[in-house]
């Protein structure tokens, strides 16, 4: 396993050198976005209409902060379940350049095969680690869908945010390898 820093928006040089287990810090430009903006950016691609922001290259962090208290950028920011997102995430990979989702949580085959097809990666980042994880959060803004409240799609401006390479080009499962591996030394 190996580590790496890299900086948005992620090209395949970046995600063809990942491999699953590896801890990666990421900076630059992130977007959160949970299943109800998910939904609402698929529509618009089925529909053949322009999506309101560009995803090419993109990560998105499956979250919905907590509200911010003063002198904050952002309150607790932790990952949500992913499985949520499968319906949408091969659209947005295969159609809007999607490149990398940060989440918790197994994804489907038909993620997987979108990661592996179009050079994407799915990270993984620590649950009920929100309060440390917001300190990388050093700008936040709504974007898209206030209405949605704490599902609103926010940019971010990150700094280091640590994240693990669950799924990568290759087809690799850090979950399933991990469950093989404690299977072997039972």
């Amino acid at each position: 396993m190996s580590e790496f820093a890299l900086t948005t928006p992620l090209r395949d040089e970046d995600t063809e050198q990942l491999r699953t287990g590896d801890t990666v810090t990421i900076s630059g430009t992130i977007y959160t976005a949970r299943d109800a903006a998910h939904k609402r950016l698929c529509d618009l691609l089925a529909e053949g209409k322009p999506l309101p922001l560009d995803l090419e290259g993109q990560v998105i962090f499956y979250a919905g902060p907590a509200p911010t208290k003063p002198g904050q950028a952002i309150g607790s920011v932790g990952p949500t379940t992913s499985y949520r997102m499968d319906p949408y995430a091969p659209k947005l990979i295969a159609e809007a350049g999607l490149k990398g989702m940060i989440g918790k949580g197994k994804r489907d085959e038909r993620v997987k095969k979108a990661i592996a097809e179009h050079k994407a990666v799915y990270f993984a980042a620590t649950g009920g680690a929100a309060a440390l994880l917001s300190k990388c959060v050093k700008k936040c803004d709504v974007i898209l869908y206030p209405e949605l409240g704490p599902e609103a799609v926010r940019r971010l401006e990150v700094e280091d945010l640590p994240v693990i390479v669950v799924n990568d080009v290759r087809g690799g499962d850090l979950y399933q390898e991990a469950v093989e591996k404690y299977n072997e030394e039972v």
